[in-house]
């Protein structure tokens, strides 16, 4: 028997053993088979701008691999898949680091201080409601105050000559310091104002159904694609993640300590996957490490918001998420689904395609098909579509401001009504349900729609936070990674806050409701 061919059959073996996985994972084995098979998508192209100068790339989505004669898969010269993804996951982590690095917070602080300069001239020279004294002795330090403003613009204007690197946000911070000094509340409230006037204003680009679904299948096939590949992309789309969120953190002129905010958020996933006991010791581990660092290595003394920022980069980016690898590695050995029977000849006829896959791939696939897989994909296929059945049902019968209900929720996000709440809650609720029915939960009617309305209010408080976020920093989107969608976070926003909910609920609620179900206790 051939290497081919053994692979062939410990594989379609193992589906069939396992073919109680999700109704999703036909959808992710359709389009892999369809790839294989040459089914090709329509030609996309994504433009993502180097880290230096003006220059951009061209990515394409339309690449398949090819197949030789005796119909092994392979990557031919004219399909770029797997560079081009590298390569734009290289470009955009560069950009975001040196967006991010001590001669970017240079420039950032040296701008703010400029316009600082500007505002105390401008106050100087006759603001006519401002009163700095009459007589030759305030004329007199007025002289001096413009004479000590105009050297040191002078000086910082020739520091500023040395300078190379070229952040986009610095045009932001100069805008933002502007408002210091004289008429100070009045302009940010006028500022603030133009600004939620033209986002509202702005309609939202029309949703593609095709990039959505490719998307979808994507993000089934990895759910599915083992602990190993799962953990490890996950903490790839972490470091992205992270300095978004630093770059933004910088724009509101606030210096956290990124290095060890990345490298602990990185830590906690990898923990969670290998040591699980462990897990929660990560977190109040590098969170004292980086208090260590702000005392020994700062040449100031940090601020609250610089220490805060920080911790709050390992707890929201880092360890909350981290739960979704612990849930993924729960319950090696399944039993099957209610609709394990129907999908048995799909899954075979998929096991059949197995000689065709590169010989890497079974190797670095580590249990992937697990009940915390399983879970994980209802779980996000409830948070994804309440946000689309929200859209939709408050974009036809959305009366309800949420602002009339939570002034501060509504002012983060002025376009969200309450009757788009209830219907992206309903929308979850019911794939909750049949989530249940498939994993065979008891009482699934009734576990499975408290259950998808719980994430559909965590997911609505996900996204709301990040809106937070975004609106005090005076930014639109966390990064430009996806066009007209905005960078990772504006993507994961809403599956961050359901991780640790879930994971009580796999770990402890289920298991307790099936064992009172055996028992035949009134649960």
């Amino acid at each position: 028997m051939s290497s081919a061919a053994g692979r062939h059959d410990i594989l379609a073996s193992w589906i069939m053993k396992k073919r109680g996985a999700s109704m999703l994972t036909l959808v992710s084995a359709m389009y892999c088979i369809a790839v294989v098979h040459g089914f090709s998508t329509p030609q996309r192209s994504l433009r993502i701008p180097h880290a230096h100068g003006s220059a951009s790339r061209s990515i394409g989505f339309g690449a398949v691999p090819s197949k030789d004669r005796s119909g092994r898969l392979y990557f031919s010269k004219s399909s770029n898949l797997v560079k081009d993804v590298v390569d734009t996951y290289v470009d955009y982590a560069s950009r975001l680091w040196n967006e991010t690095s001590t001669d970017a917070r240079r420039e950032i602080a040296q701008d703010k201080a400029k316009s600082a300069i500007r505002t105390v001239q401008h106050l100087v020279r006759g603001e006519e409601y401002v009163n700095l004294g009459i007589g030759d002795e305030a004329q007199e330090a007025g002289a001096k105050m413009l004479e000590a403003c105009d050297l040191m613009l002078h000086a910082m204007g020739k520091d500023n000559s040395t300078n190379t690197i070229q952040s986009p946000l610095h045009q932001v911070a100069l805008a933002e310091a502007t408002t210091i000094g004289q008429g100070q509340a009045y302009a940010k409230s006028l500022s603030e104002g133009a600004t939620s006037t033209s986002l509202s204003a702005k309609k939202k680009p029309q949703r593609s159904i095709l990039f959505g679904a490719i998307m979808g299948a994507i993000v089934a096939g990895w759910v599915f694609s083992g602990n190993y590949i799962f953990t490890g992309l996950f903490t790839l789309m972490t470091i992205l993640g992270q300095l978004e969120y630093y770059r933004m953190v910088m724009n509101t002129g606030v210096y956290p300590a990124r290095r060890i905010s990345i490298v602990g958020a990185c830590a906690m996933f990898v923990t969670a996957l290998l040591f699980p006991n462990l897990h929660q010791v990560v977190l109040p581990t590098f969170a004292c490490y980086s208090c260590i660092w702000f005392l020994t290595m700062r040449r100031t003394v940090s601020t609250i918001p610089e220490i805060a920022t920080t911790f709050m980069g390992m707890f929201y980016l880092g360890y909350i998420p981290s739960f979704w690898v612990r849930i993924r590695t729960f319950g090696g050995e399944l039993e099957p689904t209610s609709i394990a029977p129907l999908v048995a000849p799909m899954l075979n006829w998929f096991g059949q395609t197995a000689e065709k896959l590169p010989s890497f791939i079974p190797k670095s696939i580590h249990l992937p098909i697990t009940t915390g897989s399983i879970f994980i994909f209802w779980s996000w296929l409830c948070i994804a579509f309440s946000d689309v059945g929200a859209y939709f049902v408050g974009r036809k019968f959305g009366r309800t401001k949420l602002g009339q209900i939570s002034p501060a929720a509504g002012a983060t996000s002025p376009n969200k009504t309450v009757e788009g709440v209830i219907g992206g809650c309903v929308v979850s609720g019911a794939l909750g349900m049949l989530g249940a029915w498939v994993m065979k939960w008891p009482r699934w009617y009734l576990t499975g729609a408290v259950h998808g309305v719980m994430l559909a209010m965590l997911g609505l408080i996900g996204d709301l936070t990040a809106s937070m976020l975004k609106r005090d920093a005076g930014l639109k989107d966390f990064g430009d990674l996806l066009p007209e969608h905005g960078g990772i976070m504006d993507r994961v926003d809403s599956f961050i806050f359901s991780a640790p909910y879930s994971w009580i609920v796999i770990q402890y609620v289920i298991p307790f409701l099936k064992a009172g179900a055996k028992t035949k206790l009134p649960v």
